[in-house]
Protein backbone atom coordinates (compact mmCIF):
# COMPACT_ATOMS: atom_id res chain seq x y z
CA UNK A 1 0.00 0.00 0.00
CA UNK A 2 1.27 3.46 -0.97
CA UNK A 3 0.41 6.91 0.34
CA UNK A 4 0.99 10.26 -1.34
CA UNK A 5 0.01 13.62 0.13
CA UNK A 6 -0.67 16.80 -1.86
CA UNK A 7 -0.13 20.03 0.06
CA UNK A 8 -0.43 23.57 -1.28
CA UNK A 9 1.37 26.83 -0.74
CA UNK A 10 -2.01 28.58 -0.36
CA UNK A 11 -5.70 27.82 -0.28
CA UNK A 12 -7.06 27.21 -3.80
CA UNK A 13 -3.60 26.35 -5.12
CA UNK A 14 -5.07 23.27 -6.82
CA UNK A 15 -4.82 20.53 -4.18
CA UNK A 16 -8.37 19.24 -4.65
CA UNK A 17 -8.05 19.36 -8.42
CA UNK A 18 -4.73 17.52 -8.48
CA UNK A 19 -5.97 14.78 -6.15
CA UNK A 20 -9.05 14.31 -8.36
CA UNK A 21 -6.88 14.18 -11.49
CA UNK A 22 -4.43 11.73 -9.94
CA UNK A 23 -7.30 9.61 -8.67
CA UNK A 24 -8.84 9.25 -12.13
CA UNK A 25 -5.37 8.73 -13.69
CA UNK A 26 -4.49 5.83 -11.38
CA UNK A 27 -8.00 4.33 -11.43
CA UNK A 28 -7.82 4.11 -15.23
CA UNK A 29 -4.65 2.05 -14.80
CA UNK A 30 -6.28 -0.47 -12.54
CA UNK A 31 -4.86 0.87 -9.27
CA UNK A 32 -7.24 0.58 -6.32
CA UNK A 33 -7.02 4.21 -5.23
CA UNK A 34 -8.98 6.25 -2.68
CA UNK A 35 -8.97 9.94 -1.64
CA UNK A 36 -8.48 11.14 1.92
CA UNK A 37 -8.61 14.57 3.53
CA UNK A 38 -7.92 14.50 7.27
CA UNK A 39 -9.59 17.84 7.98
CA UNK A 40 -11.69 20.01 5.72
CA UNK A 41 -13.34 23.37 6.33
CA UNK A 42 -16.14 23.83 3.82
CA UNK A 43 -19.82 24.68 3.51
CA UNK A 44 -20.31 22.51 0.42
CA UNK A 45 -20.86 18.95 1.58
CA UNK A 46 -22.22 15.62 0.37
CA UNK A 47 -24.10 12.67 1.85
CA UNK A 48 -22.12 9.43 1.81
CA UNK A 49 -23.10 5.86 1.09
CA UNK A 50 -22.85 5.09 4.82
CA UNK A 51 -25.24 7.93 5.73
CA UNK A 52 -22.74 10.55 6.86
CA UNK A 53 -21.50 13.92 5.67
CA UNK A 54 -18.17 14.84 4.06
CA UNK A 55 -16.75 17.70 2.04
CA UNK A 56 -18.00 18.04 -1.52
CA UNK A 57 -14.44 17.87 -2.88
CA UNK A 58 -13.88 14.42 -1.37
CA UNK A 59 -17.15 13.18 -2.88
CA UNK A 60 -15.89 14.36 -6.27
CA UNK A 61 -12.51 12.71 -5.69
CA UNK A 62 -14.27 9.47 -4.79
CA UNK A 63 -16.15 9.67 -8.10
CA UNK A 64 -12.83 10.22 -9.87
CA UNK A 65 -11.55 7.00 -8.27
CA UNK A 66 -14.70 5.09 -9.22
CA UNK A 67 -15.89 4.83 -5.61
CA UNK A 68 -18.97 5.70 -3.61
CA UNK A 69 -18.18 8.49 -1.10
CA UNK A 70 -17.52 7.25 2.45
CA UNK A 71 -17.10 9.12 5.74
CA UNK A 72 -13.58 7.70 6.15
CA UNK A 73 -12.51 9.84 3.19
CA UNK A 74 -12.98 13.04 5.23
CA UNK A 75 -13.13 12.19 8.95
CA UNK A 76 -13.12 15.81 10.18
CA UNK A 77 -15.35 18.40 8.51
CA UNK A 78 -15.72 21.92 9.89
CA UNK A 79 -18.73 23.95 8.71
CA UNK A 80 -18.32 27.61 9.74
CA UNK A 81 -21.42 29.14 11.33
CA UNK A 82 -19.76 32.43 12.30
CA UNK A 83 -16.37 34.15 11.95
CA UNK A 84 -15.07 32.38 15.08
CA UNK A 85 -17.12 29.18 15.36
CA UNK A 86 -18.04 26.11 13.35
CA UNK A 87 -20.05 22.93 13.50
CA UNK A 88 -17.65 20.02 14.01
CA UNK A 89 -18.43 16.80 12.12
CA UNK A 90 -16.45 13.70 13.07
CA UNK A 91 -16.61 10.66 10.78
CA UNK A 92 -19.79 11.95 9.19
CA UNK A 93 -21.71 12.96 12.34
CA UNK A 94 -22.07 16.42 13.88
CA UNK A 95 -20.88 16.47 17.48
CA UNK A 96 -21.73 20.16 18.11
CA UNK A 97 -20.45 23.68 17.61
CA UNK A 98 -17.04 24.87 18.79
CA UNK A 99 -15.28 28.20 18.92
CA UNK A 100 -11.93 28.31 17.12
CA UNK A 101 -9.83 28.16 20.28
CA UNK A 102 -11.85 25.26 21.69
CA UNK A 103 -11.40 23.29 18.48
CA UNK A 104 -7.68 24.01 18.48
CA UNK A 105 -7.44 22.09 21.76
CA UNK A 106 -9.89 19.42 20.56
CA UNK A 107 -7.62 18.50 17.62
CA UNK A 108 -5.71 16.07 19.85
CA UNK A 109 -8.95 14.08 20.16
CA UNK A 110 -9.87 14.59 16.50
CA UNK A 111 -6.57 13.05 15.45
CA UNK A 112 -7.75 9.69 16.78
CA UNK A 113 -10.65 9.75 14.33
CA UNK A 114 -8.31 10.84 11.53
CA UNK A 115 -5.88 7.99 12.08
CA UNK A 116 -8.71 5.51 12.60
CA UNK A 117 -10.28 6.37 9.24
CA UNK A 118 -6.91 6.44 7.48
CA UNK A 119 -6.00 3.01 8.82
CA UNK A 120 -9.22 1.55 7.42
CA UNK A 121 -8.57 3.03 3.98
CA UNK A 122 -4.98 1.88 4.14
CA UNK A 123 -6.16 -1.69 4.56
CA UNK A 124 -8.55 -1.57 1.59
CA UNK A 125 -6.66 0.22 -1.20
CA UNK A 126 -3.35 0.08 -3.06
CA UNK A 127 -2.92 3.84 -2.97
CA UNK A 128 -4.36 6.56 -0.73
CA UNK A 129 -4.14 10.11 -2.09
CA UNK A 130 -4.17 12.57 0.79
CA UNK A 131 -5.14 16.22 0.41
CA UNK A 132 -3.85 18.84 2.83
CA UNK A 133 -5.76 21.92 3.92
CA UNK A 134 -4.73 25.51 3.32
CA UNK A 135 -0.96 25.73 3.70
CA UNK A 136 1.50 23.75 5.85
CA UNK A 137 3.31 27.03 6.60
CA UNK A 138 0.62 28.51 8.86
CA UNK A 139 2.87 29.02 11.88
CA UNK A 140 0.00 29.76 14.26
CA UNK A 141 -1.68 26.43 13.43
CA UNK A 142 1.33 24.15 13.64
CA UNK A 143 0.60 22.94 17.19
CA UNK A 144 -1.58 19.80 17.16
CA UNK A 145 -1.78 19.96 13.35
CA UNK A 146 -3.81 17.14 11.81
CA UNK A 147 -4.36 18.64 8.36
CA UNK A 148 -0.92 19.01 6.81
CA UNK A 149 2.58 18.13 7.99
CA UNK A 150 1.31 16.96 11.37
CA UNK A 151 -0.55 14.19 9.57
CA UNK A 152 2.30 13.49 7.13
CA UNK A 153 4.73 13.09 10.02
CA UNK A 154 2.31 10.85 11.92
CA UNK A 155 1.93 8.38 9.04
CA UNK A 156 5.37 8.98 7.48
CA UNK A 157 4.23 9.74 3.92
CA UNK A 158 5.83 11.70 1.06
CA UNK A 159 4.47 15.12 0.12
CA UNK A 160 4.29 17.03 -3.12
CA UNK A 161 3.81 20.80 -2.94
CA UNK A 162 1.57 22.53 -5.48
CA UNK A 163 1.51 26.27 -6.18
CA UNK A 164 -0.70 28.43 -8.42
CA UNK A 165 1.40 30.46 -10.86
CA UNK A 166 -1.66 32.40 -12.03
CA UNK A 167 -1.66 34.23 -8.67
CA UNK A 168 1.91 35.45 -9.23
CA UNK A 169 4.92 34.93 -6.99
CA UNK A 170 5.04 31.17 -7.49
CA UNK A 171 8.76 30.81 -6.67
CA UNK A 172 8.40 32.87 -3.51
CA UNK A 173 5.41 30.72 -2.50
CA UNK A 174 7.32 27.48 -2.95
CA UNK A 175 10.63 28.54 -1.44
CA UNK A 176 8.98 30.47 1.37
CA UNK A 177 6.81 27.50 2.30
CA UNK A 178 9.83 25.21 2.44
CA UNK A 179 11.74 27.69 4.61
CA UNK A 180 8.94 27.71 7.19
CA UNK A 181 8.93 23.92 7.57
CA UNK A 182 11.02 21.94 9.99
CA UNK A 183 13.99 19.94 8.71
CA UNK A 184 12.09 16.64 8.83
CA UNK A 185 9.09 18.21 7.07
CA UNK A 186 11.26 19.66 4.30
CA UNK A 187 12.85 16.26 3.81
CA UNK A 188 9.52 14.60 3.07
CA UNK A 189 8.68 17.07 0.26
CA UNK A 190 9.61 15.02 -2.80
CA UNK A 191 8.88 17.62 -5.45
CA UNK A 192 6.84 20.52 -6.77
CA UNK A 193 3.90 20.91 -9.13
CA UNK A 194 3.16 24.30 -10.67
CA UNK A 195 -0.49 24.83 -11.53
CA UNK A 196 -2.46 27.02 -13.97
CA UNK A 197 0.40 28.05 -16.26
CA UNK A 198 -0.39 29.88 -19.47
CA UNK A 199 2.20 30.96 -21.96
CA UNK A 200 5.37 29.56 -23.48
CA UNK A 201 7.03 27.07 -21.13
CA UNK A 202 10.42 28.06 -22.52
CA UNK A 203 10.06 31.42 -20.76
CA UNK A 204 9.53 29.61 -17.44
CA UNK A 205 12.37 27.11 -17.81
CA UNK A 206 15.12 29.27 -16.30
CA UNK A 207 12.97 29.72 -13.18
CA UNK A 208 12.34 25.99 -12.93
CA UNK A 209 16.06 25.30 -13.24
CA UNK A 210 16.82 27.83 -10.48
CA UNK A 211 14.13 26.34 -8.21
CA UNK A 212 15.50 22.82 -8.57
CA UNK A 213 19.06 24.00 -8.02
CA UNK A 214 18.19 26.15 -5.00
CA UNK A 215 15.99 23.60 -3.22
CA UNK A 216 17.48 20.34 -4.44
CA UNK A 217 13.97 19.12 -5.26
CA UNK A 218 12.51 18.33 -8.70
CA UNK A 219 9.67 20.06 -10.48
CA UNK A 220 7.42 17.09 -11.22
CA UNK A 221 5.28 18.96 -13.70
CA UNK A 222 3.76 22.23 -14.87
CA UNK A 223 0.01 21.94 -15.37
CA UNK A 224 -1.58 24.29 -17.92
CA UNK A 225 -4.45 26.65 -17.19
CA UNK A 226 -7.54 24.67 -18.19
CA UNK A 227 -10.13 27.05 -19.54
CA UNK A 228 -13.77 26.26 -18.74
CA UNK A 229 -12.82 23.41 -16.43
CA UNK A 230 -15.90 22.37 -14.48
CA UNK A 231 -15.44 20.68 -11.11
CA UNK A 232 -17.63 20.82 -8.02
CA UNK A 233 -16.45 23.75 -5.89
CA UNK A 234 -15.05 22.85 -2.49
CA UNK A 235 -16.37 25.94 -0.74
CA UNK A 236 -16.52 29.65 -1.42
CA UNK A 237 -17.91 31.44 -4.46
CA UNK A 238 -15.08 33.26 -6.18
CA UNK A 239 -15.18 36.97 -6.91
CA UNK A 240 -15.26 36.11 -10.63
CA UNK A 241 -18.59 34.35 -10.13
CA UNK A 242 -20.22 37.46 -8.68
CA UNK A 243 -21.99 38.94 -11.66
CA UNK A 244 -22.47 42.66 -12.27
CA UNK A 245 -25.89 44.11 -11.51
CA UNK A 246 -26.73 44.61 -15.19
CA UNK A 247 -28.27 41.39 -16.51
CA UNK A 248 -27.39 40.12 -19.97
CA UNK A 249 -29.86 39.31 -22.75
CA UNK A 250 -29.16 35.59 -22.46
CA UNK A 251 -32.36 33.56 -21.96
CA UNK A 252 -33.90 32.91 -18.57
CA UNK A 253 -32.46 35.18 -15.90
CA UNK A 254 -31.85 33.61 -12.47
CA UNK A 255 -30.51 35.36 -9.38
CA UNK A 256 -28.98 33.64 -6.34
CA UNK A 257 -28.04 35.85 -3.37
CA UNK A 258 -24.61 35.11 -1.89
CA UNK A 259 -25.53 34.72 1.76
CA UNK A 260 -22.72 35.17 4.31
CA UNK A 261 -22.99 31.45 5.19
CA UNK A 262 -24.20 30.11 1.85
CA UNK A 263 -23.88 26.33 1.64
CA UNK A 264 -24.01 23.80 -1.18
CA UNK A 265 -24.03 26.40 -3.95
CA UNK A 266 -23.12 23.45 -6.19
CA UNK A 267 -26.93 23.14 -6.46
CA UNK A 268 -26.65 25.64 -9.32
CA UNK A 269 -23.81 24.11 -11.30
CA UNK A 270 -26.13 22.51 -13.85
CA UNK A 271 -27.92 25.82 -14.44
CA UNK A 272 -24.62 27.61 -15.03
CA UNK A 273 -23.86 25.18 -17.86
CA UNK A 274 -27.07 25.84 -19.77
CA UNK A 275 -26.77 28.02 -22.89
CA UNK A 276 -30.27 29.47 -22.45
CA UNK A 277 -29.84 30.46 -18.80
CA UNK A 278 -28.15 33.51 -17.32
CA UNK A 279 -27.51 32.64 -13.66
CA UNK A 280 -26.01 35.39 -11.52
CA UNK A 281 -24.62 35.11 -8.01
CA UNK A 282 -25.45 38.51 -6.54
CA UNK A 283 -24.14 40.20 -3.43
CA UNK A 284 -26.88 40.67 -0.83
CA UNK A 285 -25.72 44.28 -0.52
CA UNK A 286 -26.51 44.91 -4.20
CA UNK A 287 -29.96 45.63 -5.65
CA UNK A 288 -31.74 42.62 -7.15
CA UNK A 289 -31.35 42.85 -10.94
CA UNK A 290 -34.35 42.17 -13.19
CA UNK A 291 -34.85 38.42 -13.38
CA UNK A 292 -37.35 35.62 -13.94
CA UNK A 293 -36.39 33.46 -10.97
CA UNK A 294 -34.79 34.07 -7.57
CA UNK A 295 -33.41 31.09 -5.67
CA UNK A 296 -32.71 31.35 -1.95
CA UNK A 297 -29.88 28.84 -1.36
CA UNK A 298 -28.87 26.72 1.60
CA UNK A 299 -27.28 28.32 4.65
CA UNK A 300 -25.24 27.13 7.62
CA UNK A 301 -26.75 29.87 9.80
CA UNK A 302 -30.27 30.43 8.52
CA UNK A 303 -31.47 32.91 11.14
CA UNK A 304 -28.40 35.13 10.77
CA UNK A 305 -28.53 35.00 6.96
CA UNK A 306 -32.27 35.74 7.00
CA UNK A 307 -31.63 38.75 9.24
CA UNK A 308 -28.92 39.86 6.79
CA UNK A 309 -31.39 39.70 3.89
CA UNK A 310 -33.86 41.81 5.86
CA UNK A 311 -31.17 44.34 6.76
CA UNK A 312 -30.47 44.84 3.07
CA UNK A 313 -34.13 45.22 2.05
CA UNK A 314 -34.57 41.90 0.27
CA UNK A 315 -38.15 41.30 1.53
CA UNK A 316 -39.36 44.41 -0.33
CA UNK A 317 -37.39 43.41 -3.42
CA UNK A 318 -38.78 39.86 -3.32
CA UNK A 319 -42.29 41.27 -2.97
CA UNK A 320 -41.75 43.41 -6.05
CA UNK A 321 -40.29 40.43 -7.96
CA UNK A 322 -43.37 38.31 -7.22
CA UNK A 323 -45.77 41.17 -7.93
CA UNK A 324 -44.39 41.36 -11.45
CA UNK A 325 -44.84 37.62 -12.01
CA UNK A 326 -41.40 36.29 -11.06
CA UNK A 327 -40.86 32.86 -9.53
CA UNK A 328 -39.17 32.12 -6.20
CA UNK A 329 -37.52 28.89 -4.99
CA UNK A 330 -36.08 28.17 -1.55
CA UNK A 331 -33.73 25.21 -1.08
CA UNK A 332 -33.03 23.81 2.40
CA UNK A 333 -32.16 26.88 4.48
CA UNK A 334 -33.80 28.94 1.74
CA UNK A 335 -36.96 26.88 2.24
CA UNK A 336 -36.91 27.59 5.97
CA UNK A 337 -36.67 31.32 5.25
CA UNK A 338 -39.88 31.18 3.19
CA UNK A 339 -41.98 30.06 6.17
CA UNK A 340 -43.64 32.02 8.97
CA UNK A 341 -41.00 31.59 11.65
CA UNK A 342 -37.74 29.80 12.36
CA UNK A 343 -37.08 28.55 15.90
CA UNK A 344 -33.67 27.53 17.26
CA UNK A 345 -34.45 26.82 20.93
CA UNK A 346 -31.22 24.90 21.60
CA UNK A 347 -28.84 27.19 19.72
CA UNK A 348 -28.06 24.56 17.08
CA UNK A 349 -26.68 27.05 14.55
CA UNK A 350 -25.96 30.05 16.77
CA UNK A 351 -27.45 31.64 19.89
CA UNK A 352 -30.86 30.28 20.89
CA UNK A 353 -33.86 32.27 19.64
CA UNK A 354 -36.40 32.73 16.86
CA UNK A 355 -36.60 34.78 13.69
CA UNK A 356 -39.69 35.71 11.71
CA UNK A 357 -39.58 34.22 8.23
CA UNK A 358 -40.49 35.86 4.94
CA UNK A 359 -44.01 34.45 5.28
CA UNK A 360 -44.64 33.30 1.72
CA UNK A 361 -45.62 29.79 2.84
CA UNK A 362 -47.64 28.84 5.92
CA UNK A 363 -45.30 26.63 7.92
CA UNK A 364 -42.82 26.99 10.77
CA UNK A 365 -39.45 25.32 11.31
CA UNK A 366 -37.74 24.19 14.50
CA UNK A 367 -34.05 23.32 14.44
CA UNK A 368 -33.12 20.08 16.21
CA UNK A 369 -29.80 18.47 17.20
CA UNK A 370 -30.12 15.42 14.95
CA UNK A 371 -29.28 16.25 11.35
CA UNK A 372 -31.17 14.68 8.45
CA UNK A 373 -28.60 13.07 6.12
CA UNK A 374 -30.01 11.09 3.22
CA UNK A 375 -29.66 10.55 -0.50
CA UNK A 376 -33.20 10.74 -1.90
CA UNK A 377 -35.18 10.09 -5.07
CA UNK A 378 -38.79 10.57 -6.04
CA UNK A 379 -40.96 12.75 -8.22
CA UNK A 380 -41.53 16.44 -8.73
CA UNK A 381 -45.07 17.74 -9.27
CA UNK A 382 -45.21 21.38 -10.28
CA UNK A 383 -48.87 21.68 -11.23
CA UNK A 384 -51.99 20.04 -9.83
CA UNK A 385 -52.81 17.04 -11.96
CA UNK A 386 -49.57 17.38 -13.90
CA UNK A 387 -47.40 14.42 -14.75
CA UNK A 388 -44.80 13.52 -12.11
CA UNK A 389 -41.17 14.08 -13.10
CA UNK A 390 -38.26 12.03 -11.77
CA UNK A 391 -36.01 13.88 -9.32
CA UNK A 392 -33.07 12.89 -7.13
CA UNK A 393 -30.73 14.61 -4.72
CA UNK A 394 -29.80 14.65 -1.05
CA UNK A 395 -30.89 16.17 2.25
CA UNK A 396 -28.60 17.82 4.81
CA UNK A 397 -30.53 19.82 7.40
CA UNK A 398 -31.29 20.14 11.09
CA UNK A 399 -34.80 21.55 10.86
CA UNK A 400 -38.25 20.00 10.96
CA UNK A 401 -41.01 22.00 9.26
CA UNK A 402 -44.73 21.82 10.03
CA UNK A 403 -47.77 23.70 8.73
CA UNK A 404 -50.67 23.78 6.26
CA UNK A 405 -48.52 24.78 3.29
CA UNK A 406 -46.82 21.38 3.40
CA UNK A 407 -50.13 19.74 2.47
CA UNK A 408 -49.38 20.88 -1.08
CA UNK A 409 -45.88 19.36 -1.42
CA UNK A 410 -43.45 20.09 -4.22
CA UNK A 411 -41.93 16.61 -4.20
CA UNK A 412 -42.92 13.09 -3.31
CA UNK A 413 -39.88 11.15 -2.08
CA UNK A 414 -39.35 7.44 -1.42
CA UNK A 415 -37.56 6.13 1.64
CA UNK A 416 -35.28 3.09 1.70
CA UNK A 417 -38.30 0.79 1.97
CA UNK A 418 -40.09 2.40 -0.97
CA UNK A 419 -42.66 4.23 1.18
CA UNK A 420 -43.65 7.67 -0.08
CA UNK A 421 -43.27 10.87 1.93
CA UNK A 422 -43.95 14.50 0.93
CA UNK A 423 -41.31 17.20 0.78
CA UNK A 424 -41.56 20.96 0.56
CA UNK A 425 -44.44 23.04 -0.73
CA UNK A 426 -45.80 25.04 -3.65
CA UNK A 427 -47.83 28.19 -3.07
CA UNK A 428 -51.45 28.36 -4.18
CA UNK A 429 -50.61 30.79 -6.98
CA UNK A 430 -47.81 28.55 -8.21
CA UNK A 431 -45.12 31.23 -7.89
CA UNK A 432 -43.22 29.99 -4.82
CA UNK A 433 -41.61 26.58 -4.40
CA UNK A 434 -39.77 25.24 -1.36
CA UNK A 435 -37.83 22.00 -0.85
CA UNK A 436 -35.25 20.45 1.44
CA UNK A 437 -33.66 18.59 -1.48
CA UNK A 438 -30.23 19.67 -2.69
CA UNK A 439 -29.31 18.76 -6.26
CA UNK A 440 -32.80 19.70 -7.43
CA UNK A 441 -31.54 20.73 -10.88
CA UNK A 442 -29.05 17.91 -11.43
CA UNK A 443 -31.48 15.43 -13.00
CA UNK A 444 -32.12 16.46 -16.64
CA UNK A 445 -35.83 15.70 -16.49
CA UNK A 446 -36.40 17.73 -13.31
CA UNK A 447 -34.19 20.47 -14.72
CA UNK A 448 -36.33 20.76 -17.87
CA UNK A 449 -39.59 20.70 -15.90
CA UNK A 450 -38.42 23.47 -13.55
CA UNK A 451 -37.26 25.62 -16.45
CA UNK A 452 -40.63 25.17 -18.15
CA UNK A 453 -42.32 26.13 -14.85
CA UNK A 454 -40.32 29.36 -15.11
CA UNK A 455 -41.60 29.97 -18.63
CA UNK A 456 -38.83 28.53 -20.81
CA UNK A 457 -40.23 26.90 -23.94
CA UNK A 458 -38.30 23.88 -25.27
CA UNK A 459 -35.91 23.97 -22.33
CA UNK A 460 -32.50 22.44 -23.06
CA UNK A 461 -31.23 20.23 -20.25
CA UNK A 462 -27.68 19.20 -19.41
CA UNK A 463 -26.62 15.85 -17.97
CA UNK A 464 -24.50 17.09 -15.07
CA UNK A 465 -23.20 13.63 -14.13
CA UNK A 466 -21.99 12.94 -17.67
CA UNK A 467 -20.38 16.38 -17.87
CA UNK A 468 -18.64 15.84 -14.52
CA UNK A 469 -17.20 12.52 -15.74
CA UNK A 470 -15.97 14.14 -18.92
CA UNK A 471 -14.21 16.85 -16.95
CA UNK A 472 -12.53 14.30 -14.68
CA UNK A 473 -11.26 12.46 -17.75
CA UNK A 474 -9.98 15.75 -19.13
CA UNK A 475 -8.17 16.37 -15.87
CA UNK A 476 -6.62 12.89 -15.87
CA UNK A 477 -5.47 13.42 -19.47
CA UNK A 478 -3.74 16.62 -18.34
CA UNK A 479 -2.02 14.79 -15.47
CA UNK A 480 -0.80 12.14 -17.91
CA UNK A 481 0.48 14.70 -20.38
CA UNK A 482 2.25 17.09 -18.02
CA UNK A 483 3.44 15.20 -14.94
CA UNK A 484 6.65 13.14 -14.80
CA UNK A 485 5.60 9.67 -15.97
CA UNK A 486 8.57 7.88 -14.45
CA UNK A 487 7.72 9.41 -11.07
CA UNK A 488 4.03 8.46 -11.43
CA UNK A 489 4.95 4.88 -12.34
CA UNK A 490 6.18 4.06 -8.83
CA UNK A 491 2.60 4.32 -7.54
CA UNK A 492 1.21 1.96 -10.19
CA UNK A 493 3.05 -1.06 -8.77
CA UNK A 494 0.56 -3.06 -6.72
CA UNK A 495 1.36 -5.76 -4.15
Amino acid sequence: MSVLMVQGTTSDAGKSTLVAGLGRYFARRGVRVAPFKPQNMALNSAVTADGGEIGRAQALQALACGLAPHTDMNPVLLKPASDTGAQVIIQGRAIGNMQALDYHHYKVTAQNAVLDSFTRLQGQYDLVLVEGAGSPAEINLRENDIANMGFAEAVDCPVILIADIDRGGVFAHLVGTLELLSASERARVVGFVINRFRGDLKLLQSGLDWLEDYTGKPVLGVLPYLHDLYLDAEDAISSQQLAPVNASDRGLKIVVPVLPRISNHTDFDALRLLPNVDLQFVSVRAPVPPCDLIILPGSKNVRADLAFLKEHHWPAQLERHLRYGGKLIGICGGMQMLGRVLHDPEGIEDTAGSEAGLGYLDFSTTLQPVKALENVAGTLRLTEGGSPVAVSGYEIHCGTSEGPALENPALCLRDGNGAARPDGAISGDGQVLATYVHGLFDDPSAQSALLQWCGVVDATAVDLDAHRQQQLDRLADTVEAYLDKSWLAQFEATP
